[in-house]
């Protein structure tokens, strides 16, 4: 179509692509020195795509960064809120008390507490633990009663905790197997409580009577958690996962779960079950199960879409399974976990805290990295995007032009 004496290599024509874009090829193509309109279409049509899978690279480079600045986010927000739990971020303190919450159960004993219910089960079993020989062929199989297996730092997430379960539930006998259950009670040919026998018939040696029902727990016939444990963690608490609200974020206020504040002594840490099993993922996994702890009500509340299997608030706030809301004022339960005494592991607090400012600093840098990259990765996108108008609109031009000729 041209001659060949009109037309220039193709390695003069991208000395300088900006003047190539100047030229009208019609005019290219008369005096020599010009280019078929097909080279200059293929040339044109390869820088196009050049510059296209130039900025496909950066752009997925942003979009990389910016997936492993948020999962270091989430990580990050994870370590806060696991220094959070362990240094005991529930700060008496600075959480208002719930409105019936006895100050003088705080300094009273844990034994006390459980016999001022002096007809009870609990405080028949106390009293011959605490006062006759712990080899009572009756109790050998017995662990002991709730309230004193666990212990809880705060004295407001005691009280709350107490009041979710209940006096009966904190009164309750534990006992290791279902042969150990059957030897509390025994019945006569009636099928009535023998009261000479068993547990009732201790009582009687003692001068109480046993009133009323009262629960016993066999540890080998609850459903065990069969999840993972906390890596390294001396009192194997439970791997649970984290509430995430629907936009992604961790619920504001949120503090921990129930099952896994409960301090265990190391003594009842070596009581498992003939399956290997200790007391946090038996007994205190079937009394609260995936209970969340929130630091106020309006925390609770606020959290409610992630909230599934119930939760409580250190100002006396709860809500049961199934979105069932307990309001008023408390049930004055007056038999509470105990307080534990301070661990070596808390007593460095100022590390604890250095460990946290830590952490906080590492969350706000990248959050910033987060947002800088957020930019240049949506920078890239519109670049991107007109880069690949320009390619569509020039595929247009040329296919209008063949058309022509």
């Amino acid at each position: 179509m041209y001659p060949t004496g009109q037309q220039i290599s193709f390695h003069a024509a991208v000395q300088d692509p900006s003047t190539m874009m100047m030229v009208d090829p019609k005019e290219t193509t008369q005096n020599g020195g010009g280019i078929s309109q097909a080279e200059f279409a293929l040339f044109t049509s390869n820088r196009i795509q050049s510059d296209l899978e130039a900025m496909g690279i950066k752009l997925k480079t942003h979009e990389d960064s910016l997936k492993f600045l948020k999962a270091q986010k989430t990580k990050l927000d994870e370590s806060i809120l696991d220094l959070q739990v362990h240094m005991n971020k529930l700060n008496p303190s600075g959480t208002p008390r719930s409105e019936n919450c006895d100050g003088n159960l705080q300094g009273e004993d844990i034994n006390e507490q459980i016999l001022r219910h002096a007809n009870s089960a609990a405080a028949v079993l106390t009293h011959v633990q605490s006062r006759h020989s712990p080899q009572v062929t009756l109790t050998k199989g017995v662990v002991g009663v709730v309230a004193k297996l666990g212990k809880v730092h705060d004295e407001n997430l005691s009280q709350v905790l107490s009041d979710y379960l209940g006096t009966r539930s904190m009164l309750a006998l534990v006992c290791k197997d279902y042969d150990s259950v059957k030897g509390l009670e025994s019945y006569d040919s009636q099928g009535n409580v023998d009261r000479n026998a068993g547990l009732h018939g201790l009582g009687s040696s003692i001068g109480r009577t046993i009133e009323g029902h009262f629960d016993a727990i066999s540890l080998e016939n609850l459903r065990p958690y069969v999840g993972q444990f906390i890596a390294g963690d001396p009192q194997r608490r439970l791997n649970l996962l984290k509430p995430k609200l629907p936009n992604g974020e961790y619920p504001p206020g949120f503090l921990g779960f129930a099952v896994n504040m409960i301090q265990i002594d190391p003594a009842y840490l070596l009581c498992v079950t003939a399956y290997g099993h200790g007391l946090r993922e038996t007994l205190f996994y079937s009394l609260f199960s995936r209970l969340q702890v929130y630091k106020t009500r309006a925390d609770m509340i606020s959290a409610l879409p992630c909230i599934s299997e119930g939760a409580v608030s250190l100002d006396g706030g709860i809500v049961r399974t199934g979105g069932i809301l307990t309001l008023g004022s408390s049930d004055e339960v007056k038999v509470r976990f105990a307080k534990p005494n301070a661990s070596r592991a808390m007593d460095n607090h100022s590390e604890a805290e250095r460990q946290m400012k830590e952490l906080k600093q590492k969350k706000e840098k990248t959050l910033e990295d987060i947002k800088r990259t957020q930019v240049l990765r949506d920078h890239a996108v519109y670049n991107f995007g007109k880069k690949k108008d320009e390619f569509v609109r020039f595929l247009a031009q040329s296919s209008s032009t063949s058309m022509r000729q």
